[in-house]
């Protein structure tokens, strides 16, 4: 028969190697400390089969209940006391405790003094002689086993009848806290706790302490599948698979008065990452009362003066657990009658500076090794150290929740349009700019807005990837808010929000919060760090990083940011702005090549003024520039008033703009005419493209700049599509860069496109380089939409049919299969070539680890992903 439990006390454990998968993050804590002699409760841990078992089947395995039986035989011998699991005399009570593999604080449920009841409850007081001991420890287990086992608790708005009961209570004595209500007070107490178990159930608490021991382990089982479990795991990628393991204790009491306390302990500074001890305690307690916040603790640093001897041995222990796991500690104990006893250790959470200072003070410290320290960082949590956060000292008022789909916390007022967003901006006011969704018209709008709120798409939506591209926070997706822009105002759960009103969007936790509440500016205080650890980066990184970068800002940002180049830069969005929109339009109203040619003469010294710009501010590095990309009809006006505004200003009918209009339109533009084949219907936008950037490399060379530039050519599906457009652009370049040898170019095309994949080995003979932009690659791989799939993506990740969001995280089984094949067959044909990602995915930890994996040369991603 299987191991079903594994056993512990200090100095024994049945298990020589803690298996997390197998026993939980509290049980290899425990069965690690036992094995180091430190003072634990004797108890034993349930491991995640069984879990797995009763989640599948709703029945403990066969043979389960016997070693449990036999193992709290095993802890009433270790307790040396003469204490026994449901004796009336001489009760043992115990603890049940969840305990993930992977480390969910607060999100399952724990049981606490399982073994009273009206008989053991007599028999606990007259062994320790303290009554309001015993009925404490009672009404806080039919508190626990009601709420947890049988499911009563607050309704949304409501409070919980337990807390309810309990503070009419306090009220009818005059007192503020729980530890100022007696043995009686707690006696009835316990008596009104059973009485609402019944008028909410039927039935009473059940009495027999094996049949709530039972049923305890059933309900922390099924707590893995509790709501803020599953949106937990759902937040961090845990797999719903793993299952809990339970812990099963022998309890140690922090409420046997002024001698007795519980805490929690962290041996580092989880804020700042300072190497001093960090933590709160109680006297007087239980855990529950540290974290829930029913009373103000002390600071950790009061109890080595009040507890000295306990005090000391904490300290001590502290310093030889963060020793043994090098790493830092998040410790809980209680104190029983002057005595200590862990209850707990495991690798604490931290913020993202803490995170660095740590690494890199174990290394200095000479605990651990650089490579280590790279490998504990969590990428997503250095956004954290460029952007404003939240105070923590905020009083929240969530309107809703939505995709936090870039980092930090912004304040502004509510407009419903990218011009109300200029216009303010102009007087000196950043807003929020709150949209359905963004197109390329909105641009401006969100360059000049604090943050991007919309109510439709995903993590790579347009708001999405253009706001990382900026460093603007943005929530996007956030499905509850009904926006009426004709009227400027949107509802949320019935709440009406007008234009002006102030909001917050906190980026960190996609959180919409009412009202202005106050920001902390990102601690730079511990650059120093953060500059150590990015060396450490350098020295064994393979993969150059790069930056998709469109503005002089973008590439300033980068750079500082120690991107190695731009992988991206996307020309379209050069041609938004007022003083270009006149000559783009002309050209798309052009019906002779003549016109075409005329206004695209215009464009052309702002291309030029464009690209000048990049190569000085990224020289000597290399500059890849996409050729323009999406549909012209992108460029044309929306409403009524701006179509008037364009025909007044280009001297056209309105019933041209119309028909100009009607002729572009369709049904799929993803799959339109954009990319490549604009260039090869019109190949004197490209033309005019390709003189810009020779002409602007040429000048940069003038200023001292060493210029290194690709050429990239999006939505190639054939290599004769290549062939066509790259014997262009080499005229063109033969042309300008006759008199400067020195300035260097390459011609390669994004690989978006199925096609381009399976005739990756015919495209490589004529491109120089490959770049995968995997939104699009994944659109056409899969036959999703990125802004339209919002609506049941979510539940095919939900029930594993995408292991997670394919535009957040590459599909490696289907997309990153094609990638793998137009990698091997690209470089069968053309070993030099150059082959990278620059969609969105490219600041992905994951797809940057496959990346790595297919040996691809560099990754391209937004300036604030880059570190």
């Amino acid at each position: 028969m299987p191991s079903f439990v594994y056993r512990f006390s200090q100095n024994h454990t049945d298990l020589e190697t803690p298996d997390e998968r197998l026993v939980g993050g509290k049980g290899s804590g425990l069965l690690s400390m036992a094995k180091m002699g430190i003072p634990i409760p004797p108890g034993f841990t349930i491991t995640t089969k069984v879990c797995q078992h009763y989640l599948s089947s709703g029945t403990f395995p066969d043979g389960f209940q016997d070693q449990v039986k036999q193992a709290i035989k095993w802890i009433e011998k270790a307790l040396s006391t003469g204490a026994e699991f449901g004796n009336e005399q001489n009760p043992l009570l115990l603890s049940v405790r969840s305990g993930s593999p992977v480390s969910m604080p607060g999100m399952m449920d724990t049981i606490l003094n399982l073994g009273l009841n009206e008989k053991t409850v007599e028999g606990l007081i007259k062994q320790t002689d303290n009554a309001r001991f015993a009925y404490d420890s009672y009404r806080r287990f039919v508190q626990m086993y009601g709420s947890v086992v049988l499911g009563i608790s607050g309704k949304e708005g409501l409070e919980n009848p337990f807390e309810r009961i309990l503070h009419h209570r306090k009220a009818e004595r005059g007192v503020a806290l729980d530890t100022e209500l007696d043995a009686l007070d707690l006696a009835k107490l316990t008596q009104a706790f059973q009485q609402e178990v019944l008028a909410h159930t039927g039935k009473a608490v059940p009495s027999d302490p094996w049949d709530q021991l039972w049923a305890s382990i059933s309900a922390v089982f099924a707590s893995w599948n509790n709501p803020r479990a599953v949106a937990y795991r759902n937040l961090y990628g845990i797999p719903e698979s793993l299952g809990t393991a339970v812990t099963i204790q022998a309890m140690v009491f922090g409420n046997m008065g002024k001698d007795s306390a519980t805490g929690v302990l962290f041996t580092r500074n989880p804020n700042s990452g300072d190497n001093h001890l960090y933590g709160e305690y109680l006297v007087n307690s239980q855990g529950e009362d540290v974290v829930s916040g029913v009373r103000t603790p002390e600071p950790i640093e009061t109890l080595f003066g009040s507890f000295k001897e306990a005090g000391e041995t904490l300290k001590q222990v502290a310093n030889q657990l963060e020793h043994h796991f090098q790493e830092m500690q998040d410790i809980e104990f209680t104190i029983q009658k002057g005595k200590l006893w862990l209850l707990q250790t495991r690798t604490g959470k931290r913020c993202g500076k803490a995170m660095v200072k740590i690494a890199v003070d174990l290394v200095k410290e000479g605990r651990i090794s650089e490579q280590e320290a790279i490998l504990r960082m969590d990428p997503e949590k250095f956004t954290e150290l460029f952007h404003p956060v939240l105070s923590a000292n905020a009083k929240k008022e969530v309107l809703c929740h939505g995709l936090p789909a870039s980092k930090g916390a912004v304040v502004g007022p509510v407009v419903f349009s990218s011009k109300e967003a200029m216009e303010l901006a102009k007087q000196g006011t950043k807003a929020i700019l709150v949209r359905k969704e963004t197109s390329p018209d909105d641009i401006h709008g969100m360059e000049v807005a604090a943050g991007i709120l919309t109510a439709r798409g995903g993590m790579t939506s347009h708001a999405a990837v253009v706001a990382r591209g900026m460093g603007r926070c943005c929530i996007v997706g956030a499905s509850e808010i009904q926006i009426d822009a004709a009227n400027q105002e949107m509802k949320i759960k019935g709440r009406r929000i007008v234009k002006g009103d102030v909001i917050t969007l906190d980026g960190n936790t996609g959180e919409v919060l009412w009202g202005a509440l106050p920001l902390v500016e990102p601690d730079w205080d511990h650059q120093e760090e953060y500059q150590t650890l990015m060396g450490f980066v350098d020295r064994y990184k393979r993969l150059e990083v790069f930056a998709n970068a469109d503005t002089k800002k973008d590439a300033q940002t980068a750079r500082r940011l120690g991107a190695e180049g731009i992988g991206l830069c996307r020309t379209e969005h050069m041609f938004f702005s007022k003083e270009r929109q006149g000559p783009m339009l002309r050209m798309i109203f052009a019906d002779h090549e003549i016109e075409r040619q005329q206004a695209l003469s215009a464009l052309l010294p702002m291309q030029q003024m464009d690209f000048i710009s990049l190569f000085v501010e990224m020289g000597p590095l290399p500059v890849t520039i996409r050729l323009l990309d999406p549909p012209l009809h992108e460029f044309l006006p929306k409403t009524i008033e701006e179509e008037q505004a364009v025909a007044n200003e280009l001297g056209v009918s309105w019933s041209l703009i119309q028909a100009k209009k009607q002729a572009l339109h369709e049904e799929n533009p993803m799959l339109g005419y954009r990319g490549c084949r604009l260039g090869i219907l019109h190949p004197e936008i490209y033309d005019m493209q390709a003189e810009a950037i020779f002409g602007a490399a040429r000048e940069a060379k003038k200023q001292g700049i060493d210029v290194y530039v690709n050429i990239m050519i999006p939505f190639i599906g054939s290599q004769k599509e290549l062939d066509l457009l790259r014997a262009r652009i080499d005229l063109v370049a033969k042309k300008f860069l006759a008199d400067s040898p020195s300035i260097s170019y390459q011609v390669g095309t994004m690989i978006e496109l199925p096609r381009a994949c399976l005739l990756a080995d015919q495209i490589a003979t004529t491109a120089d380089f490959f770049s995968f932009g995997t939104n699009d690659l994944t659109q056409t791989t899969l036959g999703l939409s990125r802004d339209d799939s919002g609506s049941f993506l979510p539940e095919y990740v939900r029930k594993g049919i995408y292991k997670e969001d394919p535009f957040v995280s590459i599909d490696q089984e289907g997309v990153g299969l094609l990638m793998e094949m137009a990698t091997r067959k690209g470089r069968s044909k053309n070993p030099n070539l150059v082959i990278g990602i620059c969609g969105e995915h490219g600041g992905d930890p994951k797809s940057v680890l496959f990346c790595h994996r297919l040996g691809l040369d560099y990754v391209s991603c937004s300036p604030y992903r880059i570190p």
